[in-house]
């Protein structure tokens, strides 16, 4: 097992390896990058994210075919969409258990919440006894779904129900990590990237596991926090960049 100032320098490097323009073509986040409003990012990159589980070329394929829906202009679509649009996307298959339902749903939450609120920034707002975004993605949940019970609420999960909420988590990095590298977007200014986790899934869960960063077994809330313990300790003011190292090591499968 490596020491602390070996793991810390080991996880930096690759970090630094991964955090890196060629990163994105292969990756959901190629998705937002097509467009420059903030509105449009916010958008195509929740979707994406929403529907980022199993092969990463199927998800980039099934995003692809969300943003032809939506004529590649999300925040016009979302905001002037007629009943009639909506109604034509109820049929259609979207991605895995994702699907015009949930999808024509999703529209109309957008639209609601983009009348009230210029970013959705708004609504993951952390309070300042909050170390981690726990509480801020259930104040966002209940906000989106509006808690009458549609189909569409296991898209979007919860921490107190002890999910590792992977795909926000990834959405909030993409979202408020402020770097040079032009990977993540940081156009949430008033979000302290502090407060950013590892989006927990099987390749970051294992990597950390054979790396001594995790003691628990399974990928849920409470390992996502005992993660955040370990990986502050090298960098308690942009943890969310070992992302990049963990997922990484992961997808190239250097460790094994």
């Amino acid at each position: 097992m490596l020491k602390f100032e070996e793991l810390r320098s080991f996880l930096d490097e690759k970090a630094d390896q991964y955090n890196a323009p060629d990163f994105i073509e292969n990756d959901p986040i190629q998705i937002p990058h097509r467009f420059s409003l903030k509105q449009d990012i916010e958008i195509a990159g929740f979707l994406a994210a929403t529907i980022s589980w199993g092969n990463r070329k199927s998800i980039i394929n099934s995003a692809n075919k969300i943003l032809d829906i939506m004529g590649n202009s999300p925040y016009d679509f979302v905001m002037n969409y007629s009943e009639k649009d909506v109604k034509d996307i109820q049929d259609k298959s979207i991605h895995r258990t994702f699907n015009g339902e949930d999808f024509s749903y999703f529209i109309k939450q957008f639209n609601r919440i983009y009348t009230e609120n210029e970013s959705l920034e708004d609504l993951f707002k952390v309070k300042e006894s909050e170390t981690n975004f726990q509480h801020a993605i259930e104040r966002f949940r209940n906000s989106f779904l509006e808690m009458e019970k549609h189909r569409s609420h296991k898209h979007i999960s919860s921490p107190y129900k002890n999910s590792s909420a992977k795909r926000i988590i990834m959405f909030l990095r993409w979202m408020v990590r402020k770097d040079k590298r032009g990977v993540d977007f940081g156009i949430w200014k008033d979000i302290d990237q502090k407060y950013l986790s590892i989006p927990l899934d099987v390749h970051t869960g294992n990597i950390s596991r054979k790396l001594g960063l995790l003691e628990r077994t399974q990928n849920d809330w409470k390992t996502v926090e005992e993660l955040d313990i370990t990986i502050r300790k090298f960098d308690d003011k942009d943890p969310a960049k070992y992302d990049f190292a963990l997922f990484g090591l992961g997808v190239t499968k250097e460790l094994l």
